[in-house]
């Protein structure tokens, strides 16, 4: 079958192009870029290679020379969009906590900003050129965090993972409102008015008090930093 191969392979241990013969018409660069189009556009359900060919200008077929399966074209958009992060050069600051929060507040942007990112994110993409770079970033801001670095690895794939599953949670709510009949707010309104009403039965005491030193929600913003902030807690 087209784009099989008999064995695993990574992307990056491909050769970009053959010693011999004339130049690609083509780099992953733009492949990538065509890909990340396609998918901000109309969502990652409309990138095939067929699609991303088109985009191109070339064939299909002629798409598999550069990249093999439809998994190394995932890999190499979610490395394109990696390459968007804003990494400090020089020696990190001592406030280890403010860099990762800041960090984290940019993987949010970032998957805010290419909102398909999350359905394909794997850790099996976590070792290209661009999350390489990151990670040893992150290491490298993590040197004030008296742990291994086993343990600041751990960390920083805790903080990625939570960010994710916040955006996720995020853009899956942004997709309910749309397709609402009315706005977000009166559908919070009726729901709060069923839980309020179930609490005060005294049928779930636990939950009261719960409720009651619960701090307001606040915006989302608030509530994102204060999640990270937890989390970066039970690190330091």
């Amino acid at each position: 079958m087209a784009g099989r191969a008999a064995e695993p392979e990574v992307i990056w241990a491909r050769p970009e192009r053959a010693g011999r013969g004339p130049k690609p018409a083509y780099s992953r660069a733009d492949i990538a870029a065509a890909a990340v189009r396609i998918a901000d556009a109309d969502g990652i359900d409309a990138v095939s290679m067929r699609r991303v060919a088109g985009e191109l200008g070339c064939g299909t077929m002629s798409l598999y020379n550069y990249v093999p399966r439809k998994e190394d074209l995932y890999e190499l958009m979610v490395d394109a969009v990696s390459g968007e992060y804003v990494l400090a050069e020089g020696p990190a600051s001592s406030d280890w906590r403010a860099e990762m929060l800041t960090l984290g507040r940019q993987t949010r942007d970032l998957m805010r900003r290419h909102p398909w990112l999350p359905r394909i994110m794997s850790a099996l993409y976590g070792f290209s050129p661009n999350a390489l770079r990151y990670l040893e970033h992150c290491l490298g801001v993590l040197e004030g965090l008296d742990a291994p670095y086993g343990t600041k690895a751990e960390l920083i794939g805790m903080v990625n993972g939570s960010v994710m599953t916040f955006v996720s949670n995020e853009l899956a709510m942004a997709e309910r409102a749309r397709a609402l009949p009315w706005s977000e707010e009166r559908e919070q309104q009726a729901r709060y008015a069923y839980l309020a009403g179930q609490v005060a039965t005294g049928a779930y005491p636990r939950l009261a008090e719960a409720l009651k030193e619960t701090p307001a929600p606040g915006d989302a913003d608030e509530l994102f930093d204060r999640m990270l902030n937890r989390l970066l807690d039970s690190f330091a």
